[in-house]
């Protein structure tokens, strides 16, 4: 799996001067890889919109190429056609010229023999003649119907092309929706409730492991901004412990990138990368496990990063 320059490793696991620093960003979250992972709800709607957008675009080029080749194809049959005509104009011009040398008295009946001789020579080559350029029409007919199939079995429908202009409305009108709610105050289960006292009942729902609960009380607080690192690793440990790695891997990286010094670091490094492990990103979950046995040398997070190293293959 290839990840863009989104991958800041700890400095630990770099230059060994720089052992004092902390990871900034994760592997996650980047819309140009082709397989990206731990994406926000938002990055997902782009993501899918994204991805409609270059279908579209696709058979857009697609659809060109057909029709200039159909146009060529036209053109040819055209220019058989107008090749058909002259011949034919010819031809008749050629049989009125014979018929009307039949209609002079001839001398005797062995120029009569001739004569007769030549025309029925002339109707055979122009029947032939006939028979091969209608041959050519049915190809060229054939080619063109197929190419009509084509465009019609890649063409972007009115319907398709309105229920893509839809969903990017339904998402503009989602994110209208969620500013107005932050506007809008609605009675809710935190009315009277102190962000402390939030963040108190936020953890004793996680203790109890009620995450999905938990969960919400922890956006909350992101959304209030009450210690937004503490509430992103929060979640990232309930999405790692559903084993929804790639979303925990976004909660990790945010929460990294809000405050690098926090006493929960070491096991947000370790869970990052098993997570990463769990995702396929070995590269980079090796480099986590590296830097927690440089950075916490006598810890036991060290102990289990350097157990989980030594069993990727």
């Amino acid at each position: 799996m290839k990840y863009s320059l989104l991958v800041v490793l700890f400095a630990t696991i770099i230059p060994s001067s720089l052992l004092a620093d902390e990871p900034s960003a994760f592997g996650a979250g980047d819309l140009s890889n082709p397989q990206p992972y731990g994406l926000t709800a938002s990055e997902e709607v782009l993501l899918q919109n994204k991805q409609k957008l270059h279908k579209i675009a696709v058979k857009s080029n697609n659809q060109a190429n057909e029709v200039d080749s159909l146009r060529e194809r036209i053109d040819g049959l055209q220019s058989i056609i107008e090749s058909l005509s002259e011949k034919a104009q010819e031809n008749k011009k050629n049989i009125k010229n014979i018929e009307q040398l039949n209609a002079t008295k001839l001398k005797n009946s062995d120029e009569y023999e001739k004569r007769l001789s030549e025309v029925s020579q002339l109707n055979s080559s122009v029947s032939q003649k006939n028979l091969e350029d209608i041959e050519k029409i049915k190809l060229v007919i054939a080619e063109l119907s197929s190419l009509i199939d084509t465009i019609n079995t890649t063409y972007i429908t009115k319907d398709e092309f309105n229920t893509l202009v839809n969903d990017v409305n339904d998402f503009k009108e989602l994110v209208a929706k969620e500013l107005s709610a932050k506007k809008t105050h609605k009675k809710s289960d935190f009315d009277g409730m102190s962000s402390a006292e939030i963040a108190k009942k936020a953890r004793e729902l996680y203790k109890k492991k009620y995450y999905t609960k938990s969960i919400e009380y922890y956006t909350h607080l992101i959304n209030k901004n009450y210690k937004p690192a503490n509430a992103h690793y929060m979640i990232g440990e309930m999405k790692y412990y559903r084993k929804n790695y790639a979303e925990a891997i976004a909660y990790f990286k945010k929460s990294a990138s809000l405050y690098s010094k926090a006493s929960y670091m070491p096991v947000l490094m370790l869970h990052t990368a098993v997570a990463m492990e769990k995702t396929g990103d070995k590269k980079n979950a090796k480099a986590f496990y590296k830097g927690i046995i440089s950075k916490y040398p006598d810890s036991k997070y060290a102990k289990e990063a350097k157990k989980f190293l030594d069993l990727i293959k």
